[in-house]
């Protein structure tokens, strides 16, 4: 197939509505008729919040991130004092931008030189101001006198709609989130001060105009944008505003059709990530609150169900322990609703907010962290509990789950009715109580050197086979792939009394075979691949936890603690090593990993039997 060929059956694949509506957009903003380019609004002054009162409840646990040191992707970076921060500096480097007064349509996403725009964002999109009402409320007296001076600082150095935290729809999105979620904290929802109906509105005046480009990606866009149209409009119509009502019905309208679209009826998410997945169900958390909250007629049964059905998938995919779960898919640091002290990689919070919302049960019982938000934003918690988790497949997804007595496999077939993000078909992780053995490798960065940005998603940074030094799917675009791969002989979960077993398999656009089939009983998992099609070579990966590993070529046996991975072939192995590798298990780090690899050079079948609690 020609690459033009490609690029058209990719683009029909897109959506032809959505790439109307991004030509559209693009169009309309260059020459002006977006009423975007036409926005003017003062600089609304404080003061923002008036002071909160104490509380007495022992329950509440006030964060020291973004209080007594700022943040960046969930890494803790510098020591905070009163004085604000420079909101125009990448937050890693340093690296400052040179003329931050211009119109936002004029900044470039990929400028080179500050890096990543991701660390610029990281300051404005207000954590901070989560931070400070907590710790008014828990007594400490400094607290409001650096939000105020924090939210005056901003905003006379970020004029309306002027310099790059004004670019991005989703960046204001989250700041407006985080605002009203303060309010809620605070409970001044009802008893605004005029800078905030300021400061709220000029930014649903930037937000609503470009909407449709977010509804276009199909993804947290367009959720995270439509949340906020709703929170802020709903708002603004609650304080006697009346231009909050038709933002408000704007953003419910989209939230009920991104609920419809983006979430399926299994509860996966258009994105193939778990950290966009929470991105997504924080956004419709903090958007029932808000409805609740404001005493609002309730959305149209579907939301709730598809909400219900995505709180049950990422409590499937996280592990109770820690609350951490697989390094699936793309991943940009983002973390709504930061309320607790908890690890970036801790979703027991987001997954135990969304459970009493949507499905009036607990996700996890006992008191702990996980129940930080319901005390922080007045969540009365239900007596029931949720169900017990089980093997299950996400057929609509591309997923199948197997466990046993404290195993958990996940199983990623190709299922794309959306853009795929990595070359991860048939990948396996492996997790042995919170310890994950076999691992996918994360995302690092969206705007990396050129050696980075092919690695982190490609087929050699999954727990797949490759073949011929090619990708499963061929990019292109920065994030774009053609010839998206679709799984055939997908089997259903079959168990014979403490087997479990599970199949699927693809051929790709170069006719290369992969059948995986994957055993997994009492103290031992077996994953077999049969491979055809290639012309010289296919390298099986698997990518380990950490450790110190011995490899055993003479038994193709290799093992760490009380671990042990066996390889056979049907064919000859040219060659059985460690090689090094890398993960990312936070934006913008990277650590290096041992992966083994087998490589044959012609068809046949591979077997890796992983056995552990061996003595």
């Amino acid at each position: 197939m020609s690459l033009w060929a490609s690029k058209a059956i990719t683009a029909w694949r897109l959506g032809l509505p959505n790439i109307i509506r991004v030509i559209f957009y693009r169009l309309s903003v260059l020459s002006g008729l977006n009423p975007v380019r036409r926005l003017n609004a003062s600089l609304p002054t404080g003061p923002f919040f008036l002071p909160a009162r104490p509380s007495d409840n022992p329950l509440l646990v006030g964060r020291r991130g973004w209080f007594e040191y700022s943040e960046a992707f969930g890494i803790a970076l510098d020591t905070l004092v009163d004085s604000p921060p420079d909101w125009h500096i990448n937050c890693l480097s340093g690296q400052k931008i040179k003329d931050p007064g211009r119109d936002w349509w004029k900044i470039s996403d990929f400028d080179w030189t500050i890096g990543d725009i991701k660390t610029v964002w990281e300051t404005s999109r207000f954590d901070w101001v989560l931070a400070c009402v907590q710790q008014q409320i828990i007594g400490n007296v400094k607290a409001y006198d650096r939000l105020e001076s924090w939210l005056t600082d901003w905003c006379r150095n970020n004029p309306p709609y002027k310099g790059t935290n004004w670019k991005c729809g989703q960046e204001a999105s989250i700041r407006v989130m985080h605002l009203t979620a303060a309010l809620l904290i605070t409970r001044q929802e009802f008893t605004p001060t005029k800078g905030m109906l300021e400061l709220i509105r000029l930014h649903l005046q930037r937000i609503a105009p470009t909407l449709q480009y977010a509804i276009a990606q199909d993804n947290n866009h367009g959720t995270s944008e439509a949340s906020a149209l709703f929170i802020g409009g709903s708002f603004l119509h609650k304080n006697g505003e009346e231009s909050g009502k038709r933002w408000m019905e704007l953003g419910r309208k989209y939230l009920e059709n991104r609920a419809a679209r983006l979430i399926s009826e299994d509860g996966s998410f258009s994105q193939h990530s778990l950290n966009y997945h929470r991105l997504m169900l924080d956004s419709f958390s903090l958007v029932e609150i808000c409805r609740r909250r404001f005493n609002l007629e309730k959305f149209n049964p579907l939301l709730y169900k598809r909400c219900g059905e995505a709180t049950r998938w990422l409590a499937a995919f996280i592990n109770p322990i820690n609350g951490d779960g697989p390094n699936l898919g793309a991943n940009d640091g983002a973390r709504l609703l930061p309320l607790t002290d908890t690890d970036y990689r801790d979703y027991r919070p987001s997954v135990q907010l969304a459970s009493v919302l949507f499905l009036n049960a607990q996700a996890f019982a006992g008191k702990g962290s996980w129940d930080q938000p319901l005390y922080w934003l007045d969540v009365a918690r239900p007596i029931g509990h949720a169900e017990q988790l089980n093997s299950r497949q996400y057929p609509d997804g591309g997923y199948t789950i197997l466990r046993n007595d404290g195993v958990v496999v996940f199983f990623r077939f190709p299922k794309f009715k959306f853009r795929p993000g990595q070359c991860d078909a048939l990948h396996v992780d492996l997790w042995i109580e919170e310890q994950n053995w076999l691992r996918d490798a994360g995302t690092y960065s969206y705007n990396a050197d050129e050696e980075w940005q092919n690695y982190f998603p490609s087929s050699r940074a999954h727990n797949t086979v490759q073949f011929d030094d090619s990708d499963q799917m061929p990019k292109i675009g920065r994030f774009l792939y053609s010839n998206w791969l679709q799984a055939s002989d997908v089997h259903d979960i079959h168990t014979i009394g403490s087997v479990q077993t599970f199949a699927a398999a693809y051929i790709d656009a170069q006719e290369h075979s992969h059948i995986r089939q994957v055993e997994l009983g009492t103290g031992g998992l077996i994953i077999k691949d049969t491979v055809s099609g290639f012309e010289n070579k296919a390298v099986l990966r698997w990518r380990l936890k950490p450790g110190h590993w011995v490899l055993d070529r003479d038994k193709q046996t290799i093992s760490c603690e009380k671990l042990a991975i066996r390889v056979s072939s049907s064919v000859s192995i040219v060659r059985i090593e460690i090689c090094q590798g890398w993960e990312s298990l936070y934006y913008f780090k990277k650590s290096e990993l041992p992966v083994l690899e087998i490589e044959i050079a012609q068809a046949g079948e591979l077997v890796s039997v992983v056995e552990w609690g061996l003595d």
